[in-house]
């Protein structure tokens, strides 16, 4: 449905619960890394007339859907990503910059990630360096992602698709045009036409162009038919300008409601705001509260439409998502734009105060010892998937160090029967210690961790999934320890029950 109103005009959803939807906002789209290189041009290069820039530092940031993640995460509760990222020196710091404060649902990736590099003078830029050519992966390995995906975008309280043109849109493209809830899409010259019934549409006015082809229409006022390019999964692609644009934003929104077959369209005009189409209904101007000339605009584009998006999942009516979203673009433009998002840099490891391969006991003392925070987690860990490591790597950040608390062979089989575990303990304690945000690893042959916890006292006990502190029969020994219990949300999707019914299922 996509938030079609059925004939209604008033900018409203259905699927409201006291004027609010429930569920993350999910940001489906191709990030990418943003970096500026920053510095100083006081003279010119003596074999070439161009500027020499001395830089003087560096800056990283999420770029693309990444960058409306962030920038949505920071005013709504929960925010799911659902792009595509490579295992390459970029994409792992493209995953640091987002952890923390999104979700990532990450599609697999052949190519590398795409890096965009500003070299940028006294807030000036004099050049941008385009790196990689990654695009998802629609097979094999793919499978349980694109699952997670599904399930996110059927739990969303609204969409926003940020295409990039790297095609992560095209994969979801089945799963966007069957949702009820409101579906904001920010498109782009090289990315795919947006499904029919967005509840609303904003490209810029360039994109605008790219987009409608045919301002005057057929004498009985409907639209020729206008030829598409297909992308390579077979989804319809805007063909470049052909210069039918006539100059009238308010004649080309109106046009684009119609041919895209969207509930409304914003086109953003820069400093002069934007202008709004909705379908049954009048156009209307959007004005800048303020103008905010010759700054930096990369990413007002991403926060116009996050704030779309989030507004119409609050319920509010198209027309005041849109007067908020130009309100917010302005801001973010007036205090310097993406160029003024200052990520923190890639520190060194700390030194640890234990040695390496130190028990976990040794660990917790030497940890309290440093006036550290001693972080423990427990359980079987029995075939290690991407949902374990997500969990493992946020509770490391909880603290100092983490230690693991695993159940032994035997614990596992009075727990879960005489089949399990597939990987034994000691396999098990080596995959563990391998992973970088995992300090020491502990076996208890006890069925709970009890004992363990009085040993090691942690600060902070973590658990992940739906547990509660009165169903967890350990959490009285972390409160005996004076420790706390965390919970921290699984990521959906994943689960060694799951892993091994698909494995048994091929077999």
């Amino acid at each position: 449905m996509n938030g079609r109103h059925n004939g209604r005009d008033n900018g409203r959803h259905d699927g409201r619960r006291g004027g609010r939807l429930n569920g993350p906002l999910v940001i489906v789209g191709d990030s990418l890394l943003d970096v500026d290189v920053e510095g100083d041009a006081g003279r010119l290069c003596p074999d070439a007339p161009v500027p020499v820039v001395e830089g003087r530092a560096e800056h990283h940031r999420p770029g693309g859907a990444g960058l409306a993640a962030l920038l949505a995460a920071r005013e709504a509760a929960e925010v799911v990503l659902i792009t595509s990222i490579g295992d390459d020196a970029p994409g792992r710091r493209l995953r640091d910059l987002l952890s923390g404060s999104v979700e990532v649902i990450r599609l697999p990736m052949e190519g590398a990630t795409v890096c965009k590099t500003r070299v940028r003078a006294r807030g000036q830029t004099l050049l941008r360096i385009d790196t990689g050519d990654g695009r998802p992966v629609v097979a094999g390995p793919s499978g349980e992602a694109l699952r997670c995906a599904a399930d996110a975008l059927r739990g969303a309280s609204a969409v926003l698709v940020a295409d990039y043109g790297g095609g992560v849109a095209d994969v979801c493209r089945e799963q966007l045009g069957e949702l009820a809830v409101p579906v904001v899409w920010d498109p782009h010259p090289r990315g795919s036409l947006p499904v029919p019934g967005c509840a609303l549409v904003t490209p810029s006015e360039a994109e605008a162009r790219s987009l409608f082809r045919d301002p005057l229409g057929r004498p009985d006022g409907r639209p020729h038919e206008r030829p598409h390019s297909r992308s390579h999964d077979g989804s319809p692609r805007a063909e470049p300008y052909d210069g039918s644009y006539d100059g009238c934003p308010e004649r080309v929104a109106r046009g684009l409601v119609r041919d895209l077959e969207a509930e409304a369209v914003a086109i953003t005009l820069g400093e002069r705001g934007a202008v709004l189409a909705r379908r049954g209904g009048r156009c209307v101007p959007v004005p800048a509260p303020t103008v905010a000339v010759g700054r930096d605009v990369c990413g007002a584009g991403d926060r116009l439409a996050a704030v779309a998006a989030l507004a119409l999942a609050d319920g509010a009516s198209t027309e005041d998502a849109v007067v908020a979203a130009v309100g917010e673009a302005t801001r973010f433009v007036e205090e310097g734009g993406a160029a003024a998002l200052r990520m923190p840099c890639p520190a060194p490891e700390p030194a640890t105060p234990y040695a390496p391969g130190a028990s976990a006991f040794d660990v917790a003392a030497s940890v309290r010892a440093a006036g550290g925070r001693l972080i423990a987690t427990g359980g079987c860990f029995d075939l290690l998937h991407a949902g374990h490591v997500s969990l493992l790597r946020r509770a490391r950040a909880l603290g100092d160090a983490l230690v693991v608390c695993l159940n032994s062979d035997d614990s596992i089989r009075r727990l879960k029967g005489p089949n399990r575990p597939l990987v034994g303990e000691r396999d098990r304690v080596e995959v563990l210690r391998a992973l970088g945000c995992v300090d020491a690893v502990t076996v208890f042959e006890e069925d709970t961790p009890s004992r363990a916890i009085e040993r090691l006292c942690p600060d902070v006990w973590v658990k992940g999934g739906d547990y509660t502190e009165r169903a967890m029969p350990e959490a009285e020994a972390v409160r005996r320890a004076g420790g706390e219990v965390v919970i921290l949300p699984s990521v959906p999707g994943y689960s060694t029950t799951g892993l091994i019914a698909a494995a048994q299922a091929v077999s």
